[in-house]
């Protein structure tokens, strides 16, 4: 049986995903308490047998919605495993300004919104939902991509996969707001000359060709950016041998907003040119610098 669990951010596109999935044939349930979930794989596996319904493709949608219940996520997908059902966990996000301005458009409430802003809702959704992201097989960072683009990348999951391939997610991020708990590999680019203290480069980030140019300027930039491919290079076969179907790579600078955004957008074309399967995300590009405070020059 392929089983999908579909889970994420309110407001990142998990109904849309959930009509996808539909459309290729997924049973979907959506709105599932965690803890329920092994019974009905048990079910649905049985009738594969002759003793109920027989379902090939199934996907539970979990969120927020039953967050008194999400403390049994990892309890339900440890019995899942012991039934020896492979499945996978495909997590979309998108950043709070997206997330904001998608609930403003559809003037939807937020499902955690009683009492609190909106934005203060979207803040303790992503506290709530860290466990769940850090079990995700697949991220997907719905910000700045069409419905259509959302399709391509779910198809790209549900598709068969070579026993042979992993995926590689690469996120950036700010030291000072601490190292994303699911990284498996860590990168500190605080070494490098850094763009916060240039007034005309401050408000850009990593993905500004200003900020390329300027990072660019210094021979240790592509001196480091070359080592770390060459790790990384030797490194994921061996990942891949030992049957890892995710490898998470951090990629962190002081705020997470120039240093760490370029190095993580240059491994991420460098890895997809070596025919890796790669996502990207970049966790603190959108905290405003103006707010930031005094920065450590390492």
């Amino acid at each position: 049986m392929d089983l999908i669990i579909l889970t994420g951010m309110s407001g990142a596109g998990k109904s849309q995903a959930a009509h996808f999935l539909e459309d290729q044939g997924y049973f979907c349930i959506d709105n599932l308490p965690p803890m329920v979930l092994p019974e009905l794989v048990k079910t649905f596996l049985k009738g594969q047998g002759g003793e109920g319904f027989a379902i090939d493709k199934l996907a539970f949608v979990v969120d927020v919605r039953s967050n008194e219940y999400l403390k049994g996520f990892g309890k339900a997908i440890n019995e899942i495993k012991n039934l020896e059902c492979p499945y996978r966990i495909i997590f979309l996000e998108a950043n709070d300004q997206v997330l904001v301005s998608r609930y403003r458009q559809t003037r939807r409430k937020h499902p955690l919104s009683a009492g609190l802003s909106l934005v203060e809702a979207i803040e303790k959704e992503r506290t709530l939902m860290r466990g769940i992201r850090a079990r995700a097989t697949h991220i997907i960072d719905t910000s700045l991509i069409a419905l259509s683009a959302l399709k391509e990348e779910l198809l790209h999951i549900i598709e068969v996969e070579d026993e042979n391939s992993m995926d590689i997610h690469i996120e950036s991020f700010g030291f000072k707001y601490g190292i994303p708990g699911d990284c498996d590999v860590t990168c500190d680019v605080r070494f490098l000359p850094n763009p916060f203290y240039i007034p005309e480069l401050k408000l850009l980030s990593g993905k500004d060709q200003e900020i390329i140019d300027f990072l660019e300027g210094y021979a240790e930039t592509e001196q480091y950016y070359e080592k770390i491919m060459d790790l990384l290079c030797f490194s994921v076969p061996f990942y891949i041998r030992e049957g890892k179907a995710r490898l998470s790579i951090g990629v962190g600078c002081t705020g997470g907003r120039h240093r760490s955004v370029y190095m993580a957008e240059r491994l991420f074309q460098g890895l997809k040119d070596a025919g890796y399967r790669v996502s990207i995300h970049h966790r603190d590009i959108d905290k405003d610098p103006r707010y930031l405070h005094t920065e450590d020059k390492k």
